[in-house]
């Protein structure tokens, strides 16, 4: 197992565009070989004293957190899909995205410690 993690800070009225991004990405993931995608919505996000996830995204008045992942059988796995992705124009066809893209933070993760999952 090979898990992508992801936190960016979406504009409060744009949430229906990026569930919708979301559900559209979804599809061409699950071509690529993802096994499974969560997508969460701020719901109760703490403001902290040193670091928070606000001050991770830069977010601004009116934007709310999202923390997604996405969960691959192996790095290889996720590595061909990143190549695929280079060159599927699916991806220029999405539009502009409904978040700043520049803000996005993720990356890759292995698995140290697992519940709860039969992998």
């Amino acid at each position: 197992m090979y898990v992508q993690g992801f936190l960016i800070a979406v504009p409060e009225d744009k949430k229906d565009a990026y569930v919708a991004m979301a559900r559209s990405a979804a599809d061409k993931f699950a071509e690529y070989g993802v096994t499974e995608i969560v997508e969460t919505w701020e719901e109760d996000v703490t403001d902290g004293k040193h670091t928070d996830f606000r001050m991770a995204t830069k977010a601004e008045p009116g934007e709310k957190i999202v923390f997604s992942w996405m969960v691959w059988p192996d790095k290889a796995t996720c590595d061909a899909a990143h190549a695929k992705m280079m060159e599927d124009p699916f991806w220029e066809q999405l539009g502009d995205m409904p978040f700043d893209g520049k803000r996005m933070i993720w990356g890759g993760f292995a698995p140290v410690f697992t519940m709860g999952r039969n992998d």
